[in-house]
């Protein structure tokens, strides 16, 4: 979470790109309205959208859904929070109120996961819903709502990875980056606080010792990983909505999600320069439950291929084709009773 200098620039110099004067917040009515915030509620309006698309497309009830997408929205904020705060305790344990405070930042999406995944199993056990069938529906609202809300990161200036020099380097302002990217900073407070984590204090220095100067002001080279990840995620959407007429089973979509953002997941985080650790070691947490999802994904998916319930756009399809048949083969025997009434001529 960072203090943000107001109105500074963001540069893109590979790709020609210069914002001026790129705020992290807006005003309405004197009160402060962050971008952060307002990315991730257009994340969730999104992502309701097009669940709710989805959910008709495969002839369930858009309704249902609206009403699961309200619960999931706090829980998954309220998981996504206290995720975060439980790997960064050391910067809420002096100032506890800080905690609800979300205007600046501090959402970890795996919490966020985790909490919708919770409510998913509550809710359809108290509707008698099939699980995997929301789950289904509830990922492509989930990814969707990541792609948007990817976005607040870039206006807060967080996020972002390690030094980079090619095509896609963001050029960031010093003074909107956490305190260990300020040249001033010392190493021995810098060794401090990343003891242990060898790589990830290399990655901050390489950062801090390849800062650039342009118009007086200083600033850090880095790849844009919200960027990357965004698009990533944008592929496996576009892949599961193709998908979905070959799908065979309900839970196939829910694992397609959750393996492939395993994927994008576990190489954006190995460019991070901000990463989330085990406790008391370098081992980055976001990494290593990205491959806990990957295998179980692959797992889930091949058996769910073959033993689970047939997929709701498959039901409901065949359903359609019976129907249509049925209607067919009325209007067929309605027309030889017309003949048959008329002497074998049609009626006019």
């Amino acid at each position: 979470m960072n203090i943000l200098a107001e109105n500074t620039d963001i540069i893109f110099p590979g790709l020609g790109i210069h914002l001026k004067n790129v705020g992290s917040f807006f005003h309405v009515f004197g009160i402060d309205i962050a971008y952060y915030g307002v990315c991730i509620a257009l994340g969730m309006l999104a992502g309701y959208l097009l669940a709710a698309w989805q959910a008709k497309r495969t002839g369930q009830d858009p309704e249902f859904y609206l009403d699961f997408t309200i619960y999931a929205i706090v829980f998954a904020v309220v998981g996504a929070r206290l995720y975060y705060v439980l790997f960064r305790w050391d910067m809420f344990k002096d100032d506890p109120a800080s905690i609800i405070n979300l205007r600046t930042g501090g959402l970890a999406i795996y919490g966020g996961i985790l909490g919708g995944i919770l409510t998913a199993v509550i809710f359809t056990r108290l509707k008698k819903y099939p699980f995997w069938k929301l789950a289904d529906i509830g990922g492509i609202g989930l990814l969707t709502g990541q792609i948007i809300g990817r976005w607040g990161n870039f206006f807060n200036r967080e996020a972002f990875g390690s030094y980079a020099k090619g095509p896609f380097r963001m050029l960031v302002n010093v003074k909107d980056t956490s305190w260990y990217f300020d040249p001033s900073t010392s190493l021995e407070a810098l060794k401090t606080e990343y003891a242990g984590k060898t790589t990830a204090l290399n990655r901050i220095l390489e950062i801090r010792n390849n800062a650039v100067t342009r118009g007086g002001e200083t600033y850090v080279s880095v790849h844009p990983t919200f960027l990357y990840e965004g698009i990533g995620n944008l592929i496996i959407l576009l892949f599961i909505l193709w998908y979905t007429k070959k799908q065979k089973k309900d839970g196939e979509l829910w694992f397609i999600y959750l393996g492939g953002y395993g994927l994008v997941r576990f190489f954006v985080e190995g460019m991070r320069s901000d990463q989330l650790f085990l406790w008391g070691t370098g081992i980055a947490v976001s990494q290593l439950l990205a491959v806990v999802m990957m295998l179980v994904s692959v797992v889930m998916f091949i058996y769910i291929r073959k033993n689970g319930a047939d997929a709701a756009y498959a039901v409901y399809h065949a359903a359609s084709r019976t129907k249509e048949t049925a209607s067919a083969k009325s209007d067929n025997n309605d027309n030889k009773d017309e003949e048959v009434s008329s002497g074998g001529k049609t009626a006019e």
